[in-house]
């Protein structure tokens, strides 16, 4: 993958900032180029709380569907949650069943099994809700896309209550877009174009999490209550990747406060198990451990087994779920591994390393890994990637996008290869016919317009900072920005000519390179790089040859120089704190 690295360049007085909010003017810096320049909003980031938060009653129906909600519950009529197999699916679930059964509602839940039922509701699952004498079904992460289900739901007399967050379906004549939305009695989507609701950007729990404070509103629960919830929000909200801007960043923030002291003990059983320490949880144990874990019951067997962690009142049947979870996990790993290294070997044997948007098929891949695997070739090659496998009734893929591209408007417009499809722009779920996998990525490359130039990954610099200023109060200050996250990345430093002096791998899985390295002012710091070793290595043996390679790792002088991008961090080891840095890239 081409890179390009870049300087953030803009202009503003960073001292005054920095007085005026006792800061640094590095994180002055930071601030600004996060486009953070006034006071006032440089105060609401910094001092972010649950109070500016936005009012749910924004939202489109969210006031209609909890009418609705209030007369079945006073009149102890069945409803029953329809969730989806993610995350966001089962934190979705989990926060209406716990919401409705607090308010004394008659609630059960069903989520679909991925391999069986596929994404969102179906004739199957309603036809068994009638069955089992369900007047009410409420959506949570799906919906609506569903407006055949939905419909025949409504044909069978059943109330349906929509809440999600996904993109609207429509149909475009002459440049006019329409929404077709589903015959539900409400939806609750901030993205419907008559939604007045100021930040659509929102996950499927928190959408469900909104709807729930309107309805403990009506129910007379204490606000704290409902303001407990948003530790589960907060999961959610990182693990379906939604910008950590606005509500999303106050939700995760105050969110991994409350999950440092949860009374959840299925959470706690897992972040134990992981020995994750609570008093250092970040954005990156919910999106990389926790989420992961729960994530893998709906990929491998049910997501139910995910719901049940949440749910489970007794200590030793949740260290028996969380163990259960980890060991699912762990075998998604390995068959992930196996997955993308197929992946790679299609792509670069065949023409489709030339194609601006690939599409793999591997029919043998496990269809829940399709995803994954699609993010991996994103993240390798920098351009659209779908990956598509062989399902029990014709196949099924996920799809996974750069910013230039939109998947979800670009599969809009190749609709008529495709049997069902939904998503977002940056990520997407599609089931076809196997004929019309080759018209598919056919169609797909010949009707976009990325050029070459959209293929480079482009690194934005925030300040190029000599390792001399990386001191503890320095990383200590940075955590103000935290959480970090699409949309509020960490920051980027960098520093040019620095010398490697040693190299050595360490690591079980000798995974992990550390570097003593020196600036051109003398400074000495230990560096850490965690990325592809291999690659490490043959980027330098192409710019210095092996000879001076092997003087690196045997800590003999040498010639090689490189530019860092890196992330300042303390090491601390028998209570002494030192600082070092953590590589990014480099060249």
């Amino acid at each position: 993958m081409k890179e390009k690295w870049f300087l953030k360049n803009k202009k503003e007085d960073f001292m005054k900032i920095a007085n005026e909010h006792h800061i640094s003017e590095v994180l002055a810096r930071l601030l600004v180029n996060r486009g953070l320049s006034n006071s006032e909003d440089i105060n609401a980031y910094l001092h972010s709380s649950t109070d500016t938060m936005h009012n749910p009653h924004q939202l489109k129906d969210v006031d209609y569907a909890c009418d609705i909600l209030e007369e079945k519950i006073r009149g102890n009529t069945r409803i029953r949650i329809v969730g989806d197999y993610d995350v966001d699916g089962v934190v979705s679930t989990f926060l209406l069943y716990t919401a409705l059964s607090r308010v004394g509602a008659n609630v059960d839940y069903e989520i679909p099994e991925r391999m069986k039922d596929g994404y969102g509701i179906n004739i199957n699952i309603i036809k068994a809700a009638k069955e089992a004498g369900i007047d009410t079904i409420i959506t949570c992460d799906n919906g609506i896309a569903a407006i055949e289900q939905i419909g025949y739901a409504k044909e069978i007399g059943m109330t349906v209550i929509v809440t999600d967050h996904h993109d609207i379906p429509f149909v475009e004549n002459e440049g006019v877009r329409t929404e077709v939305l589903p015959p539900a009695d409400a939806i609750v989507n901030p993205k419907q174009h008559d939604c007045n609701y100021p930040f659509p950007s929102i996950c499927g729990a928190v959408v469900a999490f909104k709807l729930i404070e309107v309805l403990y509103e009506r129910f007379h629960v204490d606000k704290k209550e409902s303001k407990k919830l948003l530790a589960y929000a907060s999961i959610a909200t990182v693990c379906d990747v939604m910008d950590l801007v606005d509500e999303n960043r106050v939700i995760v923030k105050y969110g991994l406060q409350l999950l440092k002291n949860t009374d959840n003990k299925g959470l706690s059983a897992l972040m134990e198990l992981h020995q994750i320490n609570t008093f250092k949880l970040s954005a990156y144990h919910l999106g990389f451990i926790i989420g992961p874990c729960l994530n893998a019951s709906g990929r491998l067997e049910t997501a139910k087994i995910g719901l049940s962690l949440l749910l489970e009142q007794d200590d030793e049947k949740a260290r028996k779920v969380a163990a259960q979870l980890k060991e699912l996990n762990d075998k998604r790993k390995d068959m992930t591994a196996r997955g993308v290294e197929e992946a790679i070997e299609i792509i670069e044997t065949t023409d489709l390393i030339n194609h601006k948007v690939v599409v793999v098929y591997l029919p043998d891949c496990h269809e829940s890994l399709a995803g994954i695997i699609a993010g991996r070739i994103r993240e390798r090659y920098h351009k659209p990637a779908i990956v598509l496998t062989k399902a029990h009734e014709g196949v099924k893929g996920s799809a996974r996008s750069i910013e230039q591209y939109n998947m979800f408007e670009e599969l809009t417009k190749c609709k008529e290869y495709l049997d069902k499809f939904g998503g977002h722009p940056m990520a997407a779920g599609l089931s076809l016919k196997e004929e019309n996998v080759e018209p598919l990525r056919l169609a797909l490359n010949q009707r976009t317009e990325l050029t070459e130039e959209d293929f480079i990954n482009k690194i934005s610099i925030d300040v190029v900072m000599p390792l001399g200023y990386v001191k503890e109060e320095l990383v200590e200050e940075l955590e103000l920005l935290e959480p970090f996250g699409k949309g509020n990345e960490k920051p980027v430093f960098a520093e040019k000519n620095l010398t490697i002096i040693k190299a050595d791998i360490l690591g079980k899985n000798r995974n992990t390179l550390k570097l003593k390295v020196e600036n051109q002012y003398g400074k000495r710091m230990d560096a850490l790089y965690f990325n592809q070793i291999d690659q490490f290595n043959e980027y330098l043996i192409d710019k210095y040859g092996n000879n001076e390679v092997d003087k690196l790792y045997k800590g003999i002088p040498n010639q090689i120089k490189i530019s860092a991008l890196y992330y300042p961090n303390i090491n601390e080891y028998n209570g002494v704190k030192t600082p070092q840095i953590i590589i990014q890239g480099i060249q």
